[in-house]
This record gives C-alpha cells, structure tokens and sequence, in this order.
C-alpha cells in the first residue's frame, strides 16, 4: 500500500513538471514521422493481465518496393534516435504508474 502511494505520488509528479517536455516531444515526433506521436504496445502484467504500454514513435512506417518494412536504420530518423538513446520515449509509461498498471 505505501509503496503503490508512492509510485502514485512520484509519477504525479514528474507528468506534472514533465508536461511541457511531453508536449515538446509529441509535437516533435508528429511534426517529423506524422500522426499518431505515441505507439501502443500490449504488454503482460502482473497476474497475466493485459495492458497496454504507452511509447513516443521513433521509428517511422516505410516500407521498400516488395512491400516489406525497410531495416529499421532506414527507418529511424535523428529525432527518434536521439529520444530513443535518451529513454525519453519511455516517459508516457508514468501514465501507467499512475494507473497502477506498473511500478517505479
């Protein structure tokens, strides 16, 4: 219980003095590889439950002439590269430490 409110508690606030750099970055990856800014991926939690798990896109849709996605170098521009080094894309996971679909 006092661990779950304190994961409340920290990811609160950092979406709260984080928001302008989330927003930032949105803007960023929707203006450089089109919408949406965020990739959805199911993910399995605790107890086998199903979530879905909440990253900025870094890597954008092409695909070559046979149809198949191009090598993921060809794919990832230096914006997404650069917030994909520096985790930032991981930020939008604190919506689900607020969810208490993770933990800190």
């Amino acid at each position: 219980m006092l661990k779950r409110l304190f994961d409340f508690a920290v990811a609160a606030l950092l979406l709260l003095l984080l928001w302008p750099l989330l927003l930032l970055i949105a803007l960023l990856v929707r203006r450089q590889m089109g919408p949406p800014a965020l990739f959805r991926q199911q993910c399995l939690g605790l107890d086998g439950r199903l979530f879905i798990l909440p990253k900025f896109r870094t890597i954008m849709d092409a695909n070559g002439a046979d149809g198949q996605p191009l090598p993921d170098a060809e794919r990832l521009k230096a914006p997404g590269g650069f917030i994909r080094r520096s985790s930032l894309d991981e930020l939008p996971q604190l919506l689900n430490v607020l969810r208490g679909y993770m933990s800190l």
